[in-house]
């Protein structure tokens, strides 16, 4: 017998458009998708009234390092690793995030060893905690490799046919490319992590010179050994055009995290999607000192937003840039749903459409502050 659930008086952020005021709008769902959707209000009863809250899609994560937050919630005081995916799990939860992939570092450039452990850990984690319905948002691995590691490969294939795998993205993480193209601001970062100036100067010159010699070999292997496997591929921190053309000679389609105009501007050229950063958009700006998301918004060359860091930043982001008329609301909120789910080849969410998994978050903004009041995953309630 199924199960039926009426949500009524609903602002709904359909795919183009907004039923509010007049045309406030009614969702059904019957067990775990959405059954129907109607304008106006239902007095059926047992009809959840959202009393003017607005109805969206679960948010779709394509890149959250949020459980490497929870496995060291304290330098060098690490968590549990079940204990932090479970926290993990619940915080994305809150946040609207019903579908996380989580994404883990393949590869140690010697600064972060820790990140290894979290990977080993995180998938283990995962492998016990999937079947258990335990989990309240579902999860995917999202692969980051980092090309110049002297251990990327091994790490990759140990899991390259696990099943939950939905995202590559190839990284380099070295002084003087990329995010780390201005060497002050690596050294800086090094110092803060309590490393003296002799010990960064030589670990710099050391991974400038491993990345000569192991990041193209590496590279070619890695596309390889992923090629024909129908995964999407990402590149990473894209800084020059150069760069973009490399990665669309290889097959990538997907920049992560362009960091200048040029390099994102390259990206859309080429038929690339591009990925940008939540917390960037919420900040007003890159905390690295790179290109602002609403410059690249502006300009249109940003496809989706991913948390990185912060899943709250992914619905503040989105409601945030449709206040400031950057993009209106379902084109902002297609950013962190629909378009994020199709990137990660999941056609079956993101929408609130007939037939659609019932992956729902009720929002209502405080002020301008968009709050999750609460969410159903797969039309269960678990915030």
């Amino acid at each position: 017998m199924s199960v039926e659930t009426i949500f009524t008086n609903a602002v709904l952020v359909l795919p183009g458009e907004t039923l509010a005021g007049t045309l406030a709008g009614t969702l059904v769902v019957r067990d775990d998708v959405i059954a129907a959707i109607e304008t106006g209000r239902f007095s059926a009863p047992g009809a959840i009234d959202l009393d003017g809250d607005y109805l969206i899609p679960g948010v779709v994560d394509v890149h959250t390092d949020n459980l490497e937050r929870q496995v060291l919630p304290r330098s060098l005081a690490r968590w549990p690793s079940r204990s932090a995916m479970v926290a993990h799990d619940a915080q994305c939860a809150a946040a609207g995030v019903t579908t996380i992939l989580d994404a883990l570092c393949l590869g140690d450039l010697g600064f972060d060893t820790g990140r290894i452990q979290t990977f080993w850990d995180g998938v283990a984690d995962l492998d016990a905690l999937t079947p258990t319905g335990l989990l309240k948002s579902q999860h995917y691995l999202h692969l980051r490799c980092e090309i110049p590691a002297l251990d990327m490969l091994s790490c990759f294939d140990a899991v390259a046919d696990h099943p939950l795998v939905r995202l590559i993205s190839l990284m380099d993480h070295s002084p003087g490319v990329g995010q780390y193209a201005d060497l002050e601001f690596y050294r800086n970062l090094r110092r803060r992590g309590g490393l003296d100036e002799a010990t960064v100067d030589r670990r710099i010159a050391e991974l400038q010179e491993q990345r000569v010699r192991v990041r193209d070999p590496n590279r070619r292997t890695l596309l390889d050994r992923v090629r024909g496997r129908g995964i999407a591929l990402a590149s990473h921190d894209d800084r020059t055009v150069e760069e973009i053309a490399e990665n669309a000679r290889d097959g990538i389609r997907i920049s992560e995290f362009p960091v200048t105009m040029a390099a994102a501007e390259a990206a859309k050229a080429a038929g690339m999607d591009v990925i940008a950063g939540a917390p960037n958009v919420v900040r007003g700006g890159s905390h690295s000192g790179n290109i602002a998301a609403t410059d690249l918004l502006r300009s249109g060359w940003v496809d989706v937003f991913a948390s990185d860091y912060v899943p709250p930043a992914l619905i503040e982001a989105a409601f945030r840039c449709a206040r400031e008329g950057l993009i209106d609301l379902p084109a902002a909120v297609a950013m962190i749903t629909s378009r994020a789910a199709e990137l990660a080849g999941l056609s079956d969410r993101g929408k609130l459409a007939v037939g659609r998994r019932a992956d729902l978050v009720r929002v209502r903004v405080h002020e301008t502050l968009p709050v999750v009041r609460q969410v159903w995953s797969g039309g269960e309630r678990v915030i």
